[in-house]
């Protein structure tokens, strides 16, 4: 698969890739734990379909410590026994927050309520960035049919310094 279009070639998608990055760093400087930052991007890459994302964010998490078992489980998280209550409650609510136009009325207070239980304010804020973030990234790269294989740990933040 070719890619319709070079993100890093074009000034305009380059700064806007640049400033959406750059937009999600007080996200990753956030007390939201870094594992479940990972989970909620994976999660939502898997609903959207975006392979390049899926890529990164699974190569980045092993890369970071995270099993197998639980990478290979994001998808069948609610049957799964290895994620905690609240990496659940950021999934249900990364997966509501990612299918908007599947339900009137957008989140559940049910949904909400239950992550409100185990993230703070400011953990709640970085979530909803990070939802935000990610379905604008998986946009990006389903519309220019982003390819997916050759990621390797730590390359995207080479590239976006360039």
């Amino acid at each position: 698969m070719e890619a319709r279009l070079n993100m890093f070639g074009s000034k305009v998608a380059l700064g806007f890739v640049k400033h959406l990055v750059a937009a999600n760093k007080p996200v990753v400087g956030s007390e939201l734990p870094a594992a479940t930052q990972e989970l909620v991007k994976i999660r939502a890459s898997q609903i959207n379909g975006c392979s390049g994302c899926l890529d990164m964010h699974t190569k980045e998490a092993a890369a970071a410590g995270e099993t197998s078992t639980r990478l290979h489980l994001v998808a069948a998280w609610r049957e799964a026994t290895v994620f905690t209550e609240a990496e659940r409650a950021a999934l249900e609510l990364t997966e509501q927050g990612t299918r908007l136009a599947d339900a009137a009325g957008g989140v559940s207070d049910a949904a909400w309520a239950d992550a409100a239980k185990h993230y703070d304010e400011e953990q709640l804020a970085a979530l909803v960035c990070l939802i935000a973030a990610i379905n604008a990234f998986n946009r990006m790269n389903v519309i220019t049919q982003q390819p997916a294989g050759n990621y390797e740990a730590g390359m995207a933040a080479r590239m976006i310094q360039h």
